[in-house]
């Protein structure tokens, strides 16, 4: 099992379209074997420190196999609606890893 930690910065006002993607891409998770464990959108009253930029969101995800998470990147469907997750988020960071 992989976990994966994505911190999302998405560009300003692009809110509503950075939602659409998210209306597709994170249904298409559930057909990789992979869950949503956490998607998190962080205030000024949930950060303790920090030292780079605030994400505007941050997800926890894992898949049963890197298999998985490859078949999940290559999804046609979600492969169609990237220009929406092109055009909403400046970047994002990726952070993958195993249980300990």
């Amino acid at each position: 099992m992989i976990y994966i930690t994505q911190l999302i910065y998405i560009n300003k006002g692009q809110e509503k379209i950075f939602n659409q993607f998210e209306a597709i891409a994170i249904p298409t998770i559930l057909k990789y074997n992979g869950y949503l464990l956490l998607r998190i959108r962080p205030n000024d009253n949930s950060i303790l420190e920090c030292s780079i930029e605030e994400p505007y969101e941050i997800h926890i995800v894992t898949f049963n196999s890197q298999k998985d998470f490859d078949n999940f990147k290559n999804d046609k469907e979600r492969k169609s609606f990237l220009h929406l997750k092109e055009k909403s988020i400046k970047t994002s960071i990726l952070i993958q890893g195993e249980k300990l």
